[in-house]
């Protein structure tokens, strides 16, 4: 199934102001859009998202299960200092696709 614009479109609407840096993916691994603060970290749509950022920030991705369950995952890891909990959200209607995102990425909760 090919992506609707409006899923990009809702992606923005939704994440654009989001605080935390925020993608939308496809199974492939290709970034399809980025919010305004992962965009200010040098991330942006049109590359594979396991190139982008730290590689251990990479290891154990639940991206995989998410796709297969269709359902949100999540986990929580240390990334030098910082404690960040990441998410693997399936979007309904589209299941090649995928939001990923970490809370305590720019902000200390």
């Amino acid at each position: 199934m090919e992506l609707d614009h409006k899923v990009v479109e809702a992606f923005e609407l939704m994440w654009g102001k989001f605080p935390e840096p925020v993608t939308l993916v496809h199974k492939s691994r290709e970034v399809i859009a980025v919010n305004s603060a992962c965009a200010s970290f040098g991330r942006n749509p049109g590359v594979k998202c396991n190139e982008q950022g730290p590689a251990e920030a990479h290891r154990g991705c639940l991206a995989n299960r998410a796709l297969s369950s269709q359902e949100a995952t999540y986990k929580s890891i240390m990334l030098g200092d910082k404690h960040i909990i990441s998410y693997w959200l399936p979007i309904e209607g589209y299941p090649d696709y995928f939001i990923h995102f970490g809370v305590g990425v720019t902000i200390d909760y």
